[in-house]
């Protein structure tokens, strides 16, 4: 039994292993490469939203822009339009290299990887003013926008009509946006401001390990879609796949690392929606439109608050913003998954871990010791009741061999023997049915941590969230080539054969009482998990190698304190 449980976890563990290999998404670009900055003038733009039209941007005229400096942010917003269009993130850069640009999150329409804001109105139905559109220049006396140090946008529609974009950021990555009307004219005008992200250009779909694409929580549910599906907006006359209205909440698009979104204010009644336009590239648009028509009367103005966000995914961040401005569940745009009671907590502990430790795979390896200790009464449980189920094993087989004509009596008497002597076969399997969830969580959340990407550990591996470079087929890189050109497979590292090692030692560990024919087809397991997990992020390697020793450590220590069991005497069968 005990031989049939091993057996059955290893080829488990393979198949695992294999498929998360085959399914774990490989290492690419991020959504938002970095680019070089572009010229103010700005290309046709597709219409604003889905629902209310506007025109689009006029390549001839070139407005003013108004520069954008904060501590986590640059850019400059775009006084044509009032487009929120130009950002990079003062803290990440493309890749490792030194002299690696920027990681741009904000470009304009017309360039390469269009994302930008849209603060606006529409006219509810029965009003026909006019209102500011994508060609619209606003005028500003503010030459630059800083923490403390707000810009406001103006616009006279000619026909009593001002506008009024108020904006200010912080020190990371919140804008806030107060949008007003003044009326001085002789009639009441009824208008609907909105606010959205919009993206121009067709973005790679997420994988299941990090939801990647449209979210929004409306009413404290988070509802994520896939680019695929939001396509599907297309096939509706107002080009919307999905609306839901309520109070408050925040939506926009969510990349592994990186997060653009607008959140109304907390108490508003707005509708929520997820729209594509398929003119040009496509246009992906996520926002939030007034509910209820505002009534301006003569003489009256009218204002509407709302937070734009452009930066990194930090979980602290997330938090504190959700909490200070009211945002509900902000940091439901890092995919946590099904298991979130769990990986939420581990990623906060990872985080603490880091910023105390200073290096991501010391903190990691942290973790893993925390997780050990936490889980050893369990284990050492099932080491015992392991034992007692080796000293059964004989009696077992005895009950077997004379009840094989009957098996429900030889069940029962199984059965009865196990009461007897206060075993549960299942014991064994008790601590792999625990930390199973807790297994899936830790390789979800290296795959969420923005802690990870571009962490160095120590040696060669300058960055854990990519494969260890290494490979045994080109001596480590002295032979000029790289042999996974022909073959993928074809990738041994240095941690990898690390791995191969200390799986290799549990297996010698746990094996000592295996069938040698068994024990012999077994051996080969090692290195099958050398190959398949070498393409794994250096990360996981590190984890599983410092994992297993861990295991190995525990085990003799257990075996060495652990008593034998009294044999089975009683029942006198």
């Amino acid at each position: 039994m005990e031989i049939k449980r091993i057996i059955a976890a290893i080829i488990l563990s393979a198949l695992i292993l294999i498929g998360f290999d085959y399914f774990m998404p490989k290492p690419r670009p991020d959504s938002h490469p970095a680019v070089t900055q572009t010229t103010a003038t700005q290309s046709p733009s597709t219409p604003a939203v889905a629902g209310p039209a506007q025109a689009s941007p006029e390549p001839e005229v070139v407005a003013r822009r108004i520069a954008i400096t904060s501590d986590d942010v640059q850019g400059s917003l775009n006084l044509k339009g009032a487009l929120l269009d130009d950002a990079v993130l003062t803290k990440y850069r493309a890749t490792l290299a030194k002299d690696s640009p920027l990681v741009r999150l904000l470009d304009k329409p017309g360039s390469e990887h269009p994302n930008f804001f849209v603060i606006g109105w529409s006219n509810a139905p029965g009003s026909n003013a006019k209102v500011p559109d994508l060609n619209t220049v606003w005028t500003s006396a503010d030459e630059a926008l800083s923490p403390g140090h707000p810009v406001t946008l103006t616009w006279d529609n000619g026909e009593g009509l001002i506008f009024s974009i108020h904006l200010s950021v912080d020190e990371h990555y919140m804008f806030s946006a107060v949008q007003s009307v003044e009326n001085h004219s002789s009639q009441p005008v009824a208008l609907l401001p909105f606010q959205r992200v919009q993206r121009d250009y067709q973005a790679p779909e997420g994988f299941w390990t990090a939801h990647e694409g449209p979210i929004a929580v409306m009413d404290g549910r988070l509802n994520d879609e896939t680019y695929k599906n939001v396509r599907k907006g297309a096939e509706h006359p107002d080009h919307t796949f999905w609306a839901k209205g309520g109070t408050g909440g925040w939506g926009g698009i969510s990349d592994k690392y990186w997060l653009t979104a607008v959140a109304p204010d907390s108490t508003s009644s707005v509708t929520a929606s997820f729209a594509y336009v398929p003119e040009n590239a496509g246009s992906y648009r996520i926002g939030f439109v007034s509910q209820a028509p505002q009534q301006i009367m003569p003489n009256g103005t009218v204002t509407q608050t709302s937070h734009l966000f452009a930066g990194a995914k930090v979980p602290s961040l997330l938090q504190a913003y959700s909490s200070n401005l009211h945002i509900t569940d902000l940091d439901k745009a890092i995919d946590f998954g099904w298991f979130s009671f769990l990986t939420r907590p581990i990623l906060y502990l990872l985080h603490w871990l880091y910023l105390h430790l200073g290096n991501f795979g010391l903190a990691l390896m942290a973790l893993t010791l925390i997780v050990k200790i936490v889980l050893f009464p369990l284990a050492s449980k099932a080491a015992g009741s392991s034992a007692r189920m080796r000293l059964l094993a004989p009696k077992i087989k005895e009950i077997r061999e004379k009840n094989k004509d009957d098996p429900m009596v030889m069940n029962q008497k199984v059965m009865a023997l196990y009461r007897e002597e206060g075993v549960s076969p299942a014991s064994g399997c008790l601590p792999v049915l625990i930390q199973a969830p807790i297994f899936f969580c830790l390789y979800k959340m290296l795959n969420i941590s923005i802690d990870e990407r571009h962490a160095p550990f120590f040696g060669w591996i300058h960055d854990l969230s990519v494969p260890d470079p290494t490979n045994i087929f080109n001596l480590f890189g002295l032979i000029p080539f790289d042999p996974t050109v022909y073959f993928s497979f074809l990738h041994v590292s240095i941690w990898g054969a690390a791995l191969g090692v200390t799986f290799w030692l549990l297996q010698r560990q746990t094996m000592v009482s295996m069938d040698p024919a068994q024990a012999r087809i077994m051996q080969f397991m090692p290195l099958v998990y050398v190959f398949v997990m070498s393409n794994f992020p250096a990360s996981l390697l590190v984890y599983y190698t410092w994992n297993n020793l861990l295991t190995f450590a525990q085990q003799s220590f257990i075996q060495s304190r652990a008593k034998l069991p009294v044999p089975v005497t009683k029942s006198g069968r």
